[in-house]
């Protein structure tokens, strides 16, 4: 799989942004929404409370109504508490990273050491057959993605002669 050019890297990015940002945008929202749905508990709370006290709501519809807007109340405040974790950002920094490793991953590889190249074919791959010319990679998700996206893309076959990396290792490398 060969590198894709920097542009289109770039608009995948962007693109993830653009996607990411809209994301945040909604969450917001729904934070905003579920702020305005929290205060309005908490007055109906509160109004209820001051009618018990003035007798104009019996004990047992206080106890009842109190019980259903507590735990409705704490229900928005988990929600709340979830919208304000940052897993959405490492999610799309995570995205940025598969995409740059997948765009750069054959000249990491040529380029490292071979405990390097085990640990980043170790990231990337998730078993191998090979017969006497040929290794068939099996990617690791989301690289099995990637790989045949490209695939259709290039039309290349799901196998890799194992004498044409040989071949690339001489041309890149000449003794």
């Amino acid at each position: 799989m060969g590198q894709a050019p920097d542009d289109v890297l770039d608009n995948l990015v962007q693109a993830l942004n653009i996607d990411n940002g809209k994301v945040v945008q909604g969450r917001d929202e729904e934070r905003e929404r579920l702020k305005q749905r929290l205060a309005e508990v908490q007055r109906r709370i509160d109004q209820a409370y001051a009618d018990k006290l003035d007798g104009r709501i019996p004990e047992d519809f206080w106890q009842r109504k109190n019980g259903e807007w507590r735990k409705e109340e704490q229900d928005i405040q988990e929600t709340i508490r979830g919208l304000n974790g940052h897993v959405q950002q490492e999610q799309f920094m995570d995205a940025v990273r598969i995409l740059e490793l997948a765009n750069k991953a054959y000249l990491l590889y040529v380029k490292q050491s071979p405990t390097e190249k085990a640990k980043l074919l170790k990231t990337v791959l998730s078993n191998c057959q090979i017969d006497r010319l040929n290794l068939y990679p099996t990617y690791r998700k989301p690289f099995d993605v990637i790989f045949k996206r490209a695939k259709r893309r290039n039309g290349t076959p799901e196998r890799i002669r194992t004498s044409d990396l040989l071949l690339r290792r001489q041309t890149l490398y000449p003794d």
